[in-house]
């Protein structure tokens, strides 16, 4: 065997681990993601109406972690702060609208509206940051809309998809979509200029300033009425874990592959929703929530795979390297 066959074979063969290492993250960041969108179920189907004090801990981790290790460098700020002051307030507002839509419609109709996100994205993208995209791309949006308006014809009465109010439900994640629409498109920008360092904790800091003055008019009386028990707790622990996690694991993902891989990857955290829904709520999807499914993860496929490749790495600003934290415009998840 020549010297070259040998080099192309290993080449292949460290090819072929970084995929299946990369593919094996993307789905570990896919569950995360679905079992946020759980415990944030769960705790509502335990008579918590607090979704701010559900996400406080989570911005509260992100402030402590990543806070302490920028005050360890005494790392001053490349932004300023009412740009992530503005920017929290969006994904607050976003996070809110979505815990809340728990209580009136099923988390299966949840995760699929959330999909909407990406639609929101392009348009502000467009706007403000003059990011350019293809007829195919467009195609690929329809026709996640196209899978909105299934879910929503389902909830509204086709299928019935559950809950006290399913409509004022999805209308309400429809809401919070455009909130993190606003959010991620402020991180994008952000991450190109500075660290992610410095916009986790900053976003970090100021979610957990936005989120107690939310619980201190809107849930102080909601709170006082709570019967706390071991489950509720461990839902808390839950997802204040699984917040921290996602935002941490995120840039890896995006580093290693680009956002191809991410968008496909957490499409797939919709079926984790469906199986926890058939087997831990014991509840029935009705079939065009599989219609919906299909129609969604055709357009992201089409979205995906005929977005440009990424760019290559720029000269880093303030002297951090930032490729790897340029954010995807697709998704904002996560949120939580």
């Amino acid at each position: 065997m020549s010297s070259s066959d040998a080099s192309g074979g290993w080449w292949r063969r460290s090819e072929l681990s970084t995929v299946v290492s990369v593919l094996l993250l993307g789905q570990l960041l896919s569950f995360i993601l679905a079992l946020l969108t759980f415990t944030s179920s769960y705790s509502a189907s335990l008579g918590l109406n607090s979704p701010a004090t559900l996400v406080l801990f989570g911005y509260l981790a992100l402030t402590i972690v990543y806070g302490s290790i920028l005050l360890y460098r005494r790392h001053e700020l490349a932004i300023p702060w009412y740009w992530y002051a503005l920017i929290a307030f969006f994904d607050v507002q976003g996070n809110y609208l979505f815990n809340s839509a728990y209580y009136f419609t099923s988390i299966t109709s949840v995760a699929l509206l959330d999909c909407w996100t990406i639609a929101w994205v392009i348009l502000l993208t467009w706007i403000f940051l003059g990011t350019k995209y293809s007829l195919w791309q467009f195609l690929g949006v329809a026709l996640c809309g196209l899978g909105l308006c299934l879910v929503v014809l389902s909830d509204v009465g086709v299928g019935g998809g559950g809950g006290s109010n399913p409509l004022l439900g999805d209308i309400l994640v429809i809401g919070a979509t455009i909130f993190y629409a606003l959010s991620k498109v402020g991180e994008e920008f952000c991450v190109k200029k500075t660290s992610l360092l410095e916009v986790l904790a900053m976003i970090g800091l100021f979610g957990t300033l936005f989120s107690l003055i939310e619980i201190a008019i809107f849930e102080r009386k909601t709170l006082e009425a709570v019967t706390w028990s071991a489950e509720l707790i461990l839902t808390f622990v839950g997802n204040t874990v699984g917040i921290l996690l996602f935002y941490t694991l995120t840039p890896l993902i995006l580093q290693a592959s680009g956002t191809t891989l991410f968008n496909l990857s957490l499409l797939t955290s919709d079926m984790w929703v469906v199986l926890i829904r058939i087997f831990f709520y014991q509840q029935q999807v009705e079939w065009l929530y599989y219609v919906s499914f299909a129609v969604v993860g055709v357009g992201l496929l089409i979205y995906s795979k005929t977005e440009k490749s990424p760019n290559l790495p720029q000269e880093p600003e303030h002297g951090i390297p930032n490729s790897q934290y340029q954010l995807v415009h697709e998704q904002a998840s996560i949120d939580v």
